[in-house]
């Protein structure tokens, strides 16, 4: 009697300790300006496959239109579109870009939301693949600034901190660069696509099967050197300023492009208090289609994938309003990060687990824990069991941190609280 593949189930304790740390991503979002927002799980079939979700659109769950006989399925069998009007959301951004889009007149010129919230993608499970995962998404909507981007990453990295996360990183990139930077080298237009594909595996394969797998594209053969060329140069500075990035980048990418990061670096040292927690990878790729500039990756030291990403989306409301509004959002990887956190099964909470006698009556019970309530604490009321140990272990699991026995002369004052552990 197992859940769906790639969906979970939750026991108490799982569930309180998810409970835990959303609650501490929830506050600290908040305590930098954002505010949470709720939108529906479905949306239109049409707005999902709007070309604007990469490839998550291929994961996307739909939802087949009611009342269809069996005739008109089979006639539609071939057309997904005539067979489903819904999907379940496989994201949080294309929601919101449709909420900003319906509810614009009543929202801010500079709009800071909060998403936390399941979505659906129908992966093929396996260990950290989920179809059914919690995404965790701040956006700011409507500044086209290195200023929105900033804000981003200043509450995202406040998040590991307050989570017991020190020491994250955020590598950085900009699309634009890497369009100039295929320019520079003389791919053409419509080999770009795949280009970025391969140079996503840069991590995986090294420059050397990077540039072997291009060749096997047969994109530009000229463009390939020049790629090579590029890969095959001296290490270049890491510091996140303007020697560092033109460093690590070819000649000729867009002046403008290079000051947004700069501009960008300086703003994150003065809200970290002068440390720049970036660093600049040209290679950066990200694959969402909608990206249009900024793009960014949160890192640990301690494990060798990311925490979460993002990018600026400037096309994406447009499709909806008819007109640009510049956005930009960071999803913070949720169920990474919860797999990552000891288990602090208390985190300071009293809790107290009341085993009782077979005849201590229910009145004396519920007025011990109604008192012990009124002073803070969780209570669970359980009877004394001959294997008290298996009681006991089953409770700490469970996520109390005391116990007490109850005899028919307890009260409050008399009761000897003593920690499970």
């Amino acid at each position: 009697m197992n859940p769906p593949r790639g969906m979970r189930d939750f026991l108490p304790a799982d569930k309180a300790r998810r409970e835990r740390v959303l609650a501490i991503i929830r506050e600290r979002y908040r305590a930098h300006g954002f505010d949470e927002i709720e939108t529906p799980v479905m949306e239109d079939y049409d707005r999902l496959h709007a070309g604007i979700g990469g490839d998550n659109e291929k994961l996307s769950f739909s939802i087949l239109k009611r009342g269809m006989d069996a005739e008109s399925i089979r006639a539609a069998a071939d057309n997904p579109a005539a067979l489903a009007d819904l999907g379940l959301r496989y994201d949080l951004t294309v929601p919101l870009a449709r909420f900003y889009a319906t509810h614009r007149a009543s929202l801010p010129t500079v709009f800071r939301s909060i998403q936390i919230a399941p979505v659906w993608r129908a992966e093929r499970p396996q260990k950290g693949r989920y179809r059914q995962f919690v995404q965790c998404d701040i956006d700011v909507i409507g500044d086209a600034s290195a200023n929105a981007e900033a804000e981003l990453m200043v509450a995202s990295l406040d998040v590991l901190d307050a989570l017991g996360l020190e020491g994250g990183t955020i590598r950085v990139n900009d699309r634009r660069a890497l369009d100039a930077m295929l320019d520079v080298f003389g791919f053409a237009p419509d080999e770009r696509p795949g280009v970025l594909i391969t140079i996503d595996k840069l991590d995986k394969v090294g420059p050397s099967g990077v540039v072997a797998e291009l060749r096997d594209r047969g994109v530009t053969a000229r463009a390939v050197d020049a790629f090579a060329e590029y890969l095959a140069r001296p290490a270049s500075q890491r510091s996140f300023d303007e020697v560092g990035i033109r460093a690590a980048l070819p000649a000729g990418i867009p002046a403008e492009v290079v000051a947004h990061l700069v501009d960008l670096g300086d703003t994150v040292a003065a809200a970290r208090g002068g440390a720049v927690p970036l660093v600049f990878d040209p290679f950066l790729v990200r694959g969402m289609g909608y990206y249009t500039g900024t793009i960014f990756e949160l890192a640990h030291p301690s494990v060798d994938y990311s925490l979460g990403g993002g990018g600026r989306y400037d096309g994406m409301i447009g499709r909806f309003l008819g007109q640009q509004v510049p956005a930009v959002g960071f999803s913070i990887g949720f169920e990474r990060i919860v797999d990552l956190l000891p288990d602090t099964a208390a985190d300071g909470e009293r809790s107290i687990v009341l085993v009782h006698d077979r005849d201590v009556s229910t009145a004396q019970l519920l007025s011990l824990k109604t008192a012990l309530i009124a002073g803070g604490a969780r209570v669970r009321v359980e009877r004394r069991a001959k294997n008290m140990k298996a009681l006991l272990e089953r409770s700490a699991a469970d996520g109390y941190a005391s116990f007490a026995t109850v005899n028919v002369e307890s009260t409050p004052e008399t009761l000897e609280i003593k920690p499970l552990a």
